[in-house]
């Protein structure tokens, strides 16, 4: 070594200050593989580059979103993408008139939290060849799920026991809008008994059209993808996934690129900061005092 340093005109100081800076990339690259992996798992491979990038910048860890993609790409590291077949669930063979597309009307109005809000139904297998359904409403502009429900069959009760849920939690403020296909649960008496007893107006897709319900479709695509079970044993493991995915995950932990990378409980916190006089967000009204407690949510 010593030849070596005399030979590059080179003091024994300056090679051992080169030396050790070579070795700060080494333990920082470390430090970044490990804190991928640990966001990567700790979301049960939900997560791509984007979604890992924006949760170590908010863990104060700096790496830019093709450092991620390449630690993600040479540790093996594979998101779960969603398919892209889904299964008709909607039934619009009924007699029943269909509500006007007032989203389509609306196409330039800025909307709220809770003033606008996308419901739909998915089926869930089961075993043995057989199927549960989940109906879910999702507020248009924050993402969250403001109101669901599962059971073994996709009549009337299902979509207003989910939409009940939502004005329990007061996530939908009067007047709000309730967009759904022309599925003749949503055309039923009991639907629109219970939008018109909280003053919601109700809006229907166009006939045959998926594109006017996208939002929702996403949804049940992600979340098809994202659970662990693919065959349920019974509609009511199929109930304790959909909680956990739904609360427990999706509205309080996921990332949603569409409202900028955050999660929809940053909604929740935006009405504690008016309730002290930080903003002038208006309170959610549900109009919970026409609901009938005899026709609860089940969970």
């Amino acid at each position: 070594m010593r030849v070596l340093l005399k030979v590059m005109k080179v003091s024994r100081s300056a090679y051992y200050a080169w030396a050790e800076k070579r070795k700060e990339p080494c333990e920082k690259e470390r430090s970044i593989r490990a804190a991928v992996k640990d966001v990567f798992y700790f979301h049960k491979r939900r997560y791509g580059s984007r979604r890992v990038s924006d949760e170590l910048k908010d863990e104060g860890v700096k790496a830019g979103r093709f450092v991620v993609s390449r630690v993600m790409r040479e540790e093996g590291l594979v998101a779960k993408y969603p398919k892209p077949f889904k299964p008709r669930t909607t039934d619009s063979r009924h007699t029943k008139q269909p509500s006007p597309n007032l989203l389509k009307e609306a196409v330039n109005t800025v909307f709220g939290a809770g003033e606008a809000i996308i419901g739909d139904i998915t089926y869930l297998p089961l075993i043995g060849g057989k199927f549960c359904y989940l109906a879910m409403f999702q507020d248009k502009v924050t993402k969250r799920i403001v109101g669901w429900s599962v059971s073994d069959r996709m009549t009337a009760e299902l979509v207003v026991e989910a939409l009940q849920m939502a004005l329990r939690r007061s996530f939908v403020k009067r007047n709000a809008i309730i967009h759904t296909d022309r599925g003749s649960q949503y055309a039923s008496n009991a639907f629109r008994d219970l939008l018109r007893r909280c003053g919601l107006r109700q809006s229907m897709s166009a006939k045959g059209n998926c594109y006017d319900n996208a939002q929702a479709e996403s949804f049940f695509s992600r979340f098809k993808t994202e659970i662990d079970v693919k065959i349920f044993g019974s509609v009511e493991a199929a109930r304790r996934e959909a909680f956990d995915y739904i609360d427990c995950y999706y509205n309080r932990i996921r990332r949603h690129s569409a409202i900028g990378g955050k999660i929809p409980e940053f909604e929740k916190r935006l009405r504690k900061l008016a309730a002290k006089g930080c903003g002038n967000m208006e309170k959610p009204q549900s109009g919970l005092s026409h609901i009938p407690t005899a026709t609860a949510t089940r969970f």
